[in-house]
């Protein structure tokens, strides 16, 4: 397998390509300012309009550094389980990790009128959110994988993830149908998903889940590239199946389900970006695929969330249907072209 050295153009062009959409993304939204105004709000200059500094500075980079951490993390999530199962189809969708964390969500915000005690994570304030998906990501992802050791074929197990997807659905229409309509209307908001409105303290304690996530990630690519060769050829390789399964499923539970709470059940990034990014490097080195899968997902989840916020508009679309609407063609359109899927 090839290093990273062959790639550096690549990198180069990923990195340049994500400091346009950043900029893009900043420069886009209903108040209309001029790019230059704010290039020099950036660079320190004080801007022509007060209020500009304003909504630079304390709304759209906070929620393009957001859409960056949300992007890049979901994809990286969708990385490790496709590699874990060595199935293009596993994602954190498929295998019930983002639908644990919507139900862990849906019984806080949901939950608390029929369960006697679920107010009690309440004094936790921001952080309240992201324990109960967290907790709910990680117990799907637990029985999914003592599952796994009881059924080796991964057809079997992907269907299974999606009956536990579907449990979780039905739970949530339960909790739903009793629920207050307050509730409910929390509840659905942040099921539309969005990257904007978080706190500093959210986006601080988000950045630092994501973080773990990569460092994690980062300590896993032995194994993630002996995993695509089989369980027996990783063994031969002196890799520890049990501890390697285990780092890579906390891994996928603190970005998947972390990013999940705080910004909702986003489809479609977590499934695609590797995908795209492998037609873009032709490679299964994950010490290629990891930074630009991160860097891939940050690109495409600017550009979607630029798409979402209407231009000298205070409408802003859901932000999990514009990563579908926009993203699912363009990978169709790929694979068609391609006619094959690197994996």
């Amino acid at each position: 397998m090839q290093g990273p050295a062959p790639y550096r153009l690549s990198f180069v062009l990923l990195g340049i390509a994500l400091v346009l959409a950043w900029l893009l993304n900043i420069s886009s939204g209903s108040v209309n300012i001029p790019f230059s105004e704010v290039v020099s709000i950036l660079s320190g200059t004080a801007a022509q309009v007060d209020t500009w500094n304003y909504i630079i500075w304390d709304f759209r980079v906070p929620k393009a550094f957001t859409s960056i951490l949300v992007g890049g993390g979901l994809s990286l999530s969708g990385l490790l389980m496709q590699t874990l199962f060595r199935n293009p189809l596993a994602g954190p969708f498929v295998l019930g990790i983002s639908s644990g964390a919507s139900l862990g969500a849906a019984l806080l915000l949901m939950g608390t009128s029929l369960f006697v005690g679920m107010g009690s994570m309440s004094f936790l304030g921001d952080v309240s959110l992201a324990l109960a998906a967290s907790i709910g990501s990680f117990l799907v992802l637990a029985v999914v994988m003592v599952v796994a050791q009881r059924v080796k074929d991964t057809m079997a197990l992907l269907i299974i993830g999606l009956m536990f997807g579907s449990i979780t659905s039905a739970i949530v229409s339960v909790l739903a149908y009793f629920s207050s309509a307050e509730n409910l209307q929390r509840f659905i908001f942040w099921s539309f998903g969005s990257v904007g409105n978080l706190s500093p303290q959210q986006i601080l304690l988000l950045t630092g889940i994501v973080l773990m996530g990569i460092l994690l990630s980062i300590i896993s690519l032995k194994p993630l590239n002996a995993f695509l060769l089989g369980e027996r050829y990783a063994q031969s390789l002196g890799v520890s199946l049990k501890r390697s399964r285990f780092i890579i499923i906390i891994a996928t539970g603190l970005l998947a389900g972390g990013i999940t709470a705080f910004a909702g059940p986003i489809a479609f990034v977590g499934l695609a970006v590797p995908h795209l990014t492998r037609q873009l490097f032709d490679t299964m080195e994950h010490k290629v695929l990891v930074p630009a899968v991160f860097l891939y997902g940050s690109i495409l989840m600017l550009l979607c969330d630029m798409i979402a916020q209407w231009p000298n508009s205070a409408n802003v679309l859901p932000i999990n249907a514009i990563t579908s609407l926009v993203g699912a063609p363009v990978v169709i359109w790929l694979l068609v072209r391609k006619r094959k899927m690197l994996f």
